[in-house]
């Protein structure tokens, strides 16, 4: 797998030749010498994406969270209201 890197102008004057340079490997597209984006092609998005659980699914069950104890604090903080003199 190749790497090509392209800048921000180098992509938008040739789009077509990212595209092709994105089927050997992935593009790194740079914005004022840092990369900023990564051009795939689609199957290796969904190579790459596939199987993966959704950010949801992450948060949702980490393993050892039903060991976990929490008890949330109580406040005997009063609100009042805000003083605007």
């Amino acid at each position: 797998m190749t790497k090509k890197t392209f800048t921000s102008r180098e992509f938008n004057q040739d789009t077509g030749g990212a595209k092709k340079a994105a089927e050997a490997g992935p593009v790194y597209i740079t914005y004022r010498g840092r990369p900023s984006h990564v051009l795939l092609t689609f199957a290796d998005y969904q190579r790459l994406s596939a199987n993966q659980p959704s950010i949801v699914e992450r948060l949702s069950q980490p393993p050892g969270i039903e060991n976990v104890v929490f008890e949330a604090p109580t406040s005997r903080d009063v609100a009042e209201p805000a003083s605007f003199d």
